[in-house]
């Protein structure tokens, strides 16, 4: 129930290690997205949006404070962002909305033999009000939550850690790929999904809501549920893109950084398409929730006083370039699916070319709830993208990740190691699948200076200090 308040509800959706190209209205030509095709064709879908950091914690830490790596300090899966810095849940709270997490957060680390509410009054000083957290995929095997707390009343807890070890003893050329033996509707986004539909069906505050859903897949393990699993044949799945070798004009330390990340997998083709498939099945499923959680949004009669923000941490390289995972800058791993959805549907179905970055995300929640603007912002609101498609936005996006950093403008990917070294240059007009290195080719200095150029005048504009980004120091 809410007042006479039109101000939106914001709805957040956040998939983890999803990656961009990863949507049917992408023109994936196998993974299926009905849900959050929707969403794109009621909304607007940015094509070139980018991590912070291609890893969970320092991405999630971007999200939450507008910040980068280098200004809230997450480099890694460890530590925490300091209770008191200032995040768009603080501001939209000031101005009358009721906020609320559920699902994975991973804004501190998921210790072994502990539970999750331990760390509420944390979650609370963020700014959430309503805190049904829950692990990720792999902390669930060791650290408790209200998820490990129903699964051990019903009786299938020993059942989903039993099974994670098993999969820890697989050796790689074997690999576990197989789904999950969890009981129907009992898996790690059955319960963040069903929580979430609960939550909203129960709402009876009469504010406007701000709720945060963090599903956990499709991070690994690859585990979908059997029946979404037998959805996809491994056989019919396309292939990981291979390794390119180092060309012959890289510098010595240029090469060897190609080589130690791009490396023949070692896996089978079978294994390989087999976790891809699995991968995909994750993705539909979670793809299901959506469409469940949107039809809650419908039946309480907020469709059209509902704004929802899609996104996810980082992608995942699953097998291409010979790897898994992320904590790269390939495309696979750091651009990230984004899409923003307005109550009157303004724009929809359009597609925007400008370059986004995670920080942008503050400042546009910031605006659906008609909180005042940061003083200062290192992100823009991408509301004004919505409205008019040849807005100029960033003329380049940043990426950072323990001693690299990406900077990428409309054509050209640049990233240099912590000393200005030059490891990776790409065409990306001329070789979207970045396979041809351009660093230390001929003819391609001047790019480099330029991007160099931009990436100093970027630091010198995001400064370290954090005292500017404390709750009461907005400056």
């Amino acid at each position: 129930m809410l007042t006479d308040d039109r101000r939106p509800n914001i709805l957040i959706i956040m998939p983890d290690q999803f990656r961009a190209d990863c949507l049917s209205i992408a023109g994936h030509p196998v993974v299926r997205t009905p849900n959050i095709d929707r969403l794109a064709e009621d909304g607007v879908r940015f094509n070139r949006a980018y991590s912070t950091c291609p890893l969970c914690m320092p991405a999630r830490s971007s999200f939450l404070s507008g910040l980068f790596c280098h200004n809230h300090g997450q480099w890694g899966n460890y530590g925490n962002l300091t209770a008191d810095i200032d995040t768009y849940l603080h501001h939209v709270r000031s101005v009358g909305y009721h906020t609320c997490h559920i699902g994975k957060a991973h804004l501190y680390p998921h210790r072994a033999g502990c539970h999750l509410r331990e760390n509420e009054g944390f979650m609370r000083e963020l700014g959430f009000d309503d805190v049904f957290e829950t692990t990720g995929p792999l902390a669930t095997q060791y650290t408790d939550s209200i998820m490990t707390d129903h699964w051990q009343q019903i009786g299938c807890l020993e059942k989903f850690r039993s099974d994670y070890a098993r999969r820890a003893k697989q050796s790689p050329r074997e690999s576990a790929v197989w789904p999950s033996p969890m009981p129907p509707g009992e898996t790690i986004d059955d319960f963040i999904g069903r929580t979430a539909v609960e939550y909203l069906e129960a709402y009876k505050h009469q504010k406007p809501w701000l709720l945060f859903v963090g599903f956990g897949g499709p991070h690994e393990p690859w585990d979908p549920p059997s029946d979404w699993a037998a959805k996809y044949n491994w056989q019919q799945v396309d292939s990981p893109a291979p390794p390119c070798p180092p060309p012959s004009w890289l510098p010595a330390d240029a090469a060897e950084h190609q080589r130690r990340l791009q490396h023949d997998s070692g896996l089978p083709v079978e294994i390989q398409k087999k976790i891809r498939a699995l991968y995909y099945a994750k993705i539909s499923h979670i793809d299901d929730w959506i469409g469940r959680i949107m039809d809650a949004v419908k039946r309480r009669g907020w469709d059209d006083r509902t704004a929802v923000i899609f996104w996810s941490d980082h992608g995942e390289m699953l097998g291409d370039k010979g790897r898994y995972h992320k904590t790269v800058f390939y495309e696979q791993s750091v651009r990230v699916p984004f899409i923003l959805r307005l109550p009157d549907r303004r724009s929809a179905g359009q597609i925007r070319q400008q370059l986004v970055s995670l920080v942008d995300a503050f400042p546009t929640i910031l605006e659906l709830a008609e909180a005042p603007a940061r003083q200062r912002e290192f992100g823009r609101s991408l509301i004004p993208l919505v409205t008019n498609a040849n807005v100029r936005h960033h003329e380049a996006v940043f990426s950072e990740i323990d001693k690299r950093t990406m900077i990428q403008d409309y054509r050209y990917k640049l990233v240099v190691d912590h000393t200005g070294a030059l490891l990776k240059l790409y065409d990306l007009q001329e070789d979207p699948a970045e396979e041809i290195n351009l660093v230390g080719k001929s003819g391609y200095g001047d790019i480099s200076l330029r991007l160099l150029n931009i990436l100093r005048q970027w630091y010198l504009a995001t400064p370290t200090d954090q005292r500017h980004f404390r709750r009461g120091r907005l400056q």
